[in-house]
């Protein structure tokens, strides 16, 4: 990361914690909900298979920089699905980093040929070794692993959502992500129990063991994208919701925190670290921001 980049994000976290501020700094844009797959924890793909115009892409975008995004990130649906004519999501980041994003990341299932040097992050979806992997995504596993190898930057970030199927796989995919070729870290969450996918959530005791796994990977070296010292409330599901610092935008419609906010009762069961950790972030727990100032330099 940029040492201005820093400095601009640590000065609005300083200022968000000081003054108990809401204005936001993470920003996601969703540009299609088409999806090549099904996989059996998702609840968002291919309910209109739109892709949305490079125009109205950006306009979002410019939406989001107006409200003071800094962080922004395209999602799907399967986001290397998106075209507009000749465009591709990479010149969806390149237009970003044009118009004044400090990071820009991109979510994806990593069955695609994997070409966008200029993110700052590709979080890929990895789900387990190739037998669970494979449960929950279809037969993906070895195509994705090709494409790892033949990826044209090093800035792969697994992104990993652990429930009942692979809850015994965390450190099958830490391995993975410490001896792959291109990629930097994993980053994990839990399922978050969409109406029609509860069977997949974990317990309190299946997530306290599961954070413990986790520790001990941290602990042995793995490269994890996560923050300890956030456990105990993801555990418990005590941090605060919704994260007012993250916005979705999608279709024009801009939702607080994430598309779970319109479920009655789900953001109470939500899985996501990464709100667990921005919202305590961001209501001044002191092991956290330490935590996460360390973490964020070495990835990012």
């Amino acid at each position: 990361m940029k040492t201005s980049s820093f400095l601009e994000l640590a000065a609005f976290g300083a200022k968000t914690v000081l003054f108990r501020k809401r204005d936001p700094i993470l920003g996601t844009v969703i540009i299609t909900d088409r999806c090549n797959l099904s996989c059996k924890h998702c609840s968002v793909n291919n309910i209109t298979s739109v892709m949305h115009p490079y125009e109205k892409v950006r306009g979002e975008m410019r939406t989001l920089y107006d409200m003071g995004i800094r962080i922004l990130f395209f999602c799907g649906g399967e986001t290397l699905l998106w075209r507009d004519g000749e465009l591709t999501v990479r010149d969806l980041v390149i237009e970003a980093k044009r118009m004044g994003f400090l990071i820009v990341n991109i979510v994806t299932n990593g069955t695609f040929p994997i070409d966008v040097p200029e993110a700052d992050l590709i979080l890929l979806s990895l789900d387990g070794d190739r037998k669970r992997h494979n449960m929950i995504r279809g037969d993906t596993y070895d195509t994705i692993m090709e494409n790892i190898r033949n990826a044209t930057a090093d800035n792969i970030c697994f992104y990993m959502a652990v429930n009942k199927i692979n809850k015994h796989t965390i450190r099958d995919v830490c391995y993975a992500a410490k001896h792959l070729k291109n990629v930097k870290a994993v980053s994990f969450n839990f399922h978050t129990p969409y109406p029609d996918t509860k069977e997949l959530a974990l317990s309190r005791e299946e997530k306290q063991e599961c954070c413990a796994v986790i520790e001990e990977m941290m602990k042995r070296g793995l490269p994890v994208f996560n923050l300890k010292s956030a456990f105990p409330y993801i555990i418990d599901n005590s941090f605060p919701t919704p994260c007012w610092q993250c916005v979705v935008i999608e279709d024009g419609k801009i939702s607080t925190c994430g598309r779970c906010i319109d479920v009655p009762g789900l953001c109470e069961q939500c899985g996501y670290f990464f709100v667990a950790e921005y919202t305590l972030l961001f209501s001044g727990n002191i092991p956290v921001i330490a935590e996460m100032l360390g973490t964020y330099l070495k990835y990012i």
